[in-house]
């Protein structure tokens, strides 16, 4: 069955200044939305990322960045936040505002930073997406800056498989928010541990390490779904499950005498903490250049 591509992407060339982990999550998930071959390109200065991206989706790949920007019209920065300055330098002659939608995925980086490595009024829109996009399940947060148009988010939205929620960039940015990054970019890393704690309960018990990681597994999986599907608020869902003096009460209360929920909450206030920190050391760092580039 021919997959139907989304509205916003029809016709449109999308180019990705980077190689890694998220770019080839987006790319397999745009090629099973039906995006043609020829429409994907990539960049990446390491052979073993172009190899791999040749060998596992057949996209074309180079190491000129301008190369990918001249083939494209909306170019996907999916570069580590310390090479953002570098990498936007080596394509700022290419773009044209009006031709290229600049959509960043580079964590902690704000528009401004991207903008003032660009030509003026260029169209920027800065997500933040995590690996379940890696199986269309991505949840992300989307800022507009402020030349980007309506039809842009569109765009933006178009290029990942999952939930999109647009935030103003303070959301995405100030501490409070950038939950965002902490939940959502580092939050599948805290459900793999408890995958593999329940998968290890279970082999405790007596199963085999398949059969318990399946179900550990599908666990999750079913009652996030079960949240998302009938919209109840988690505790009535917990206590449908626990019936008086029951199993499932007993365990609850072993989770709080272990103290569960203030682990998370101190895993997602320390990724909140260093996303803060790494945001401050990209703009000092390109404070630095600046300087260097006055003298």
């Amino acid at each position: 069955v021919m997959a139907t591509i989304p509205a916003a992407l029809v016709g449109k060339s999308i180019g990705f200044i980077g190689a890694g982990a998220m770019a080839t999550a987006m790319m397999s998930g745009l090629l099973r939305n039906g995006v043609a071959l020829e429409k994907l390109m990539t960049s990446d200065p390491f052979i073993g990322s172009r190899e791999n991206i040749e060998k596992s989706l057949h996209v074309d790949t180079t190491d000129d960045n301008a190369k990918v920007v001249r083939h494209a019209d909306v170019i996907v920065l999916a570069v580590k936040p310390h090479v953002i300055g570098p990498a936007l330098h080596s394509i700022k002659n290419a773009l044209d505002p009006n031709k290229h939608l600049i959509v960043s995925i580079a964590a902690g980086i704000n528009i401004a930073t991207i903008a003032t490595n660009c030509q003026p009024g260029q169209r920027i829109i800065r997500t933040m997406p995590n690996t379940p996009c890696l199986v269309g399940q991505a949840a992300v947060g989307l800022a507009p800056g402020p030349f980007a148009t309506e039809e842009d988010v569109l765009i933006a939205q178009a290029l990942f498989s999952g939930l999109c929620v647009r935030v103003a960039e303070k959301d995405l940015d100030a501490v409070t928010a950038l939950a965002v990054t902490a939940l959502s970019g580092s939050g599948p890393a805290y459900v793999y541990i408890f995958i593999e704690a329940l998968a290890d309960a279970g082999v405790r018990a007596g199963l085999s390490r398949q059969v318990a990681l399946q179900l550990a597994a599908q666990t999750v999986k079913g009652s996030a779904q079960m949240q998302i599907s009938t919209q109840s608020h988690p505790a009535v869902l917990k206590d449908q499950v626990c019936s008086p003096g029951g199993t499932t009460i007993a365990a609850v209360e072993a989770l709080e005498v272990n103290g569960f929920r203030a682990a998370v909450l101190s895993a997602v206030s320390a990724a909140n903490q260093r996303a803060i920190e790494m945001g401050k050391a990209a703009a000092l760092t390109e404070k630095e250049k600046e300087e260097v580039n006055k003298k």
